[in-house]
């Protein structure tokens, strides 16, 4: 159920009379996780050549997040759309992984590699914004980031991209964490 949903819970007693009394109430549920944000990146659709001509099927790579500093990145594929997106939306939820926010930012400057993707974020200022584009947005969005800089330095290839923004948000520690190492 989702968050703040209503449920309808309703109890039957017979009356003296034999006819039968009904009593509604509403109950509001609230859920105890926070809402996932899913948002598909991108839907390629692939050919394959075969004996009798060309089968066509579809890949979708998304992203799901939290917006509390949790997201994971999955690709599905099938041959309908709506089966690909809800195979990765699926498998996405399996690989997520969390990262350190310092309030609405990330703890310091970092940069992120994959294949020929190369992504470079640093933390700003409340009221800067998500200063980012495509596959970066979408991840950084659904982690709940609100305030960074970021640059694609790499390809512009979605898919490493978001694979190299994942590789930066993994390099971040916190604070708490450097101490420690450090010690």
């Amino acid at each position: 159920m989702l968050k703040n949903q209503k449920q309808l819970k309703t109890a039957k007693e017979l009356n003296a009379d034999g006819s039968v009394k009904v009593e509604a109430e509403i109950l509001e549920i609230e859920a105890a996780l926070p809402e996932e944000k899913t948002v598909v990146v991108a839907i390629n659709r692939v050919t394959k050549v075969v004996k009798g001509g060309k089968r066509f099927s579809f890949n979708a790579l998304v992203v799901v997040g939290d917006g509390a500093g949790s997201v994971g990145v999955a690709l599905g594929k099938s041959n309908e759309v709506q089966v690909a997106i809800q195979k990765a939306s699926s498998a996405a939820r399996k690989e997520m992984m969390s990262f350190p926010l310092s309030g609405t930012t990330i703890p310091h400057e970092v940069e992120g590699h994959f294949g020929a993707g190369h992504v470079w974020m640093k933390p700003a200022v409340g009221g800067t914004g998500l200063i980012a584009g495509g596959g970066v947005r979408a991840v950084l969005e659904a982690g709940g980031v609100k305030n960074i800089l970021t640059k694609n330095l790499g390809t512009r290839n979605s898919f490493n991209t978001v694979y190299a923004t994942l590789d930066a948000l993994r390099r971040l520690r916190s604070r708490e964490e450097v101490l420690k190492m450090r010690r």
